[in-house]
C-alpha cells in the first residue's frame, strides 16, 4: 500500500468538509455579494462559517478576512498591515510567502538558533536599528516541525516596539497547537485550508480589531473592503467544517501522530548510520507530524526517486513551482552543513497517517539509502 508521509506540503481532504462542500457546487451555487434569495443564502453560509472560525481560532468573526490560502494571507500580511515608517521584520526561516515579500521591501532578517528558533536578543537589536512597522515570526516551521516561542516574541516586541504590528504564519499551526492560545499575543496571524483536511486554494488572515490592513486587491469590496473578489463560498464552507472536525480531534491526535512520528524517528537514528534527527533530542518544541532528518552521504533528489518508486511519498526542502528541488533557506540558517543538508528528508504526517505508513517507511529508507551510498539508483 501507498505511504503518503508529505502531509505537511498538503493533505487528502476530510470526508465532512467534502460533504458540505458540494451543495455550493451545484444547488447553492449563488454570488454571496448578490440582493437575491439564493445570494442571500450563499451570504448567509459565508457569515455563519466566519462566526464557526472565530470561535475556534479565538477571535471576533469581523477579525477573519478570508483569502486564496496561506501566500495571500502572508503577502497581505506583509503588505497591509501597519501605517506609517518603519521597517517590516521577519525570521531567517520564514516560509517563502513571508521571506520573499519581506526582502522584496528592504525589510530586515532576524536570525535564528541552531534549532531554527528565533534570537531574541537578535530580535531586539534589529528592532533597535530604527523604527519597525511590522514583525511576522511564524508559528510552526513548514520544515522541520520547529514551535515558534510566540509569547516570548510577543513580549520582547512590545517592549522594544510598541506601535509594531505583530503577524505570525500560523499555517502549519492548526492541526498540532491549540492556535486560539498559541496565537493570542499576536495581532494578525494567517491560516490555510489544505493543510488540516479542507480544499486549496482557501485560506484567512486574522485580523484583530483596531489594526488596520490596507487591501491589496481592489474592486468589489468584499471582506469589508480589506480583500475584494467574489468569496469562494465551497471552500471556505468547506474550511470551516475541516477546522472544526481538527480542532474536537485535535488533542487525540496530537498523542497518536507524535507516537508515530517518535517510532519513525527512532526507528530510522537505529537503523541508518549516521543519521542526524534535525532538531537533536529535545521533542518537546515540535509539531507531532513533522520528522525532520539529514542523512550524510545521499542526495536528496535521489532518495525521493527511490521512494516514489516504492509507495512512499515524501519530500525535502523547499520546491518552487516546477517540483524541482532548491537548498533549504531553512536549513542554512540554521547553520547545517551544506554537505549534510543536501541530504535532507522531511517525513510529515497527519490524520490518515497509519502504523503502516511509518513502518513501510522504516522499511524502504534505509534500504535506499544504503543503496545510494553504494552507488545503486
Amino acid at each position: 500500500m501507498p505511504a503518503y508521509l508529505d502531509h505537511a506540503a498538503t493533505g487528502p481532504m476530510r470526508p465532512e468538509a467534502v460533504e458540505a462542500m458540494l451543495p455550493f457546487l451545484t444547488d447553492r451555487f449563488a454570488n454571496p455579494s448578490g440582493a437575491h434569495r439564493r445570494a442571500r443564502d450563499a451570504r448567509r453560509a459565508v457569515d455563519e462559517a466566519r462566526e464557526e472560525l472565530a470561535a475556534l481560532v479565538g477571535c471576533e468573526p469581523g477579525d477573519v478576512v478570508f483569502t486564496s490560502g496561506g501566500t495571500e494571507s502572508d503577502n497581505l500580511a506583509v503588505f497591509g498591515l501597519g501605517t506609517g515608517d518603519g521597517a517590516v521584520v521577519c525570521s531567517a526561516v520564514e516560509h517563502h510567502a513571508v521571506l520573499d515579500p519581506v526582502e522584496s521591501i528592504e525589510g530586515r532578517v532576524v536570525a535564528v538558533d541552531r534549532r531554527g528558533r528565533v534570537d531574541v536578543d537578535d530580535l531586539r537589536r534589529v528592532i533597535a536599528d530604527g523604527p519597525v512597522r511590522m514583525v511576522s515570526i511564524m508559528a510552526v516551521n513548514n520544515e522541520t516541525g520547529l514551535i515558534q516561542p510566540l509569547d516570548e516574541v510577543a513580549s520582547a516586541v512590545r517592549a522594544a516596539a510598541p506601535d509594531a504590528v505583530l503577524h505570525s504564519d500560523a499555517v502549519q499551526a492548526f492541526c498540532w497547537t491549540d492556535v486560539a492560545r498559541m496565537c493570542a499575543p499576536v495581532d494578525s496571524f494567517s491560516l490555510s485550508a489544505h493543510k488540516f483536511g479542507g480544499p486549496k486554494g482557501v485560506g484567512a488572515l486574522i485580523v484583530r480589531s483596531g489594526v488596520p490592513l490596507r487591501a491589496q486587491l481592489l474592486g468589489g469590496g468584499q471582506e469589508r473592503e480589506r480583500r475584494s473578489g467574489t468569496q469562494n463560498v465551497a471552500g471556505i464552507v468547506a474550511m470551516v467544517v475541516a477546522a472544526r472536525c481538527t480542532a474536537a480531534e485535535r488533542d487525540a491526535e496530537i498523542a497518536r501522530v507524535g507516537a508515530l512520528r517518535d517510532h519513525l524517528l527512532n526507528g530510522l537514528l537505529e537503523r541508518i548510520d549516521g543519521v542526524v534527527d534535525t532538531l537533536g533530542p529535545d521533542r518537546s518544541d515540535r509539531a507531532a507530524g513533522i520528522a525532520h532528518v539529514c542523512i550524510p552521504g545521499v542526495e536528496s533528489e535521489a532518495l525521493l526517486y527511490l521512494l516514489e518508486r516504492e509507495d512512499v511519498s515524501a519530500s525535502a526542502a523547499s520546491s518552487c513551482a516546477s517540483g524541482a528541488l532548491q537548498s533549504s533557506h531553512v536549513l542554512a540558517a540554521m547553520g547545517v552543513d551544506a554537505d549534510l543538508a543536501r541530504g535532507s528528508l522531511r517525513l510529515s504526517l497527519g490524520h490518515t497517517t497509519t502504523a503502516s505508513d511509518t513502518d513501510d517507511a522504516l522499511v524502504v529508507v534505509p534500504a535506499a539509502v544504503e543503496r545510494l551510498r553504494n552507488g545503486g539508483l
